[in-house]
């Protein structure tokens, strides 16, 4: 959702496929996609309740997960034809891909969509029950990404070196190191490296997914919308691309929480 927010306000048409709860917290949510100005044509609603991620302090901090038979889980339609023909980009990542009836609308999208797939795990240990169902529902997205991205504690916890992913054969992969920027690996072992400008940081809540939805947003509208357009970007484009995004993820972590800059703030 994050990642189909930094689209939207970067003035690129997007949607968000995902089922959103009828509770005071979809409200929210839906509100929140809506001034973004995501379309929400092909996104669902149900009286399941939202999904919670739970954070108390007193008498310690501690952190607990409310996610059993959430709306996010439910989805049940993958069908994009509400947004037109296309070519689209598909992105996904994070809890999407592995819970619930939504994990395998999804495993459907890839195995019938014939446009781009943008693929960041994102992955969150501290709710991954079942890591070997994990794994299997994040392969159908690793043996069909174009684009595969993650930060240097996802593919850690993942335990696949760049040279594992890249046998998938995307396109590129896209490592984010934080602070120091981004480095961006391509089939031919070359490797462009991106670093970040000095900001005023307070927090990466929203960061990874900023950076994703950037870099499509750069792609779409330099016209890459097929895997044949995609490898026939050069790399001092994708330079030019990974700069925007490390630009566009800086500006998320210089304010509070998932709040993505807008076109006209980056002028």
């Amino acid at each position: 959702m994050n990642a189909a927010i930094t689209v939207a306000r970067l003035g690129v048409p997007c949607g968000f496929l995902g089922r959103v709860s009828t509770d005071e917290h979809g409200d929210a949510i839906w509100a929140h996609l809506e001034a973004s100005g995501v379309d929400l044509s092909v996104t669902e609603r149900g009286s399941e309740p939202t999904a919670r991620a739970v954070v108390t302090t007193v008498p310690v901090q501690s952190f607990r997960f409310e996610g059993e038979n959430t709306a996010d889980t439910m989805l049940s339609s993958s069908d994009l034809s509400p947004l037109g023909d296309g070519p689209h980009i598909i992105h996904g990542g994070t809890l999407g891909i592995f819970r619930g009836r939504t994990a395998d609308r999804f495993a459907e999208l890839m195995a019938s969509h014939d446009g781009l797939v943008s693929f960041d795990p994102n992955a969150r240990p501290q709710i991954i029950d079942d890591v070997a169902e994990w794994h299997r529902y994040a392969a159908t997205w690793f043996q069909r990404a174009d684009i595969i991205r993650g930060s240097d504690e996802d593919f850690d916890w993942i335990g696949m070196s760049i040279e594992d992913l890249l046998g998938f054969a995307p396109a590129i992969v896209i490592r984010t190191v934080g602070a120091r920027g981004a480095e961006a690996y391509f089939q031919d072992g070359s490797v462009v490296a991106v670093s970040a400008k000095p900001i005023e940081f307070v927090d990466a809540v929203g960061a990874g997914d900023s950076f994703c939805g950037a870099v499509l947003a750069q792609l779409w509208e330099r016209g890459v919308s097929s895997r044949e357009a995609l490898d026939a970007v050069e790399h001092d484009e994708w330079r030019e691309i990974i700069e925007f995004a490390v630009r566009v993820s800086g500006a998320t972590c210089s304010r509070s929480g998932a709040n993505p800059p807008w076109a006209s703030e980056l002028a």
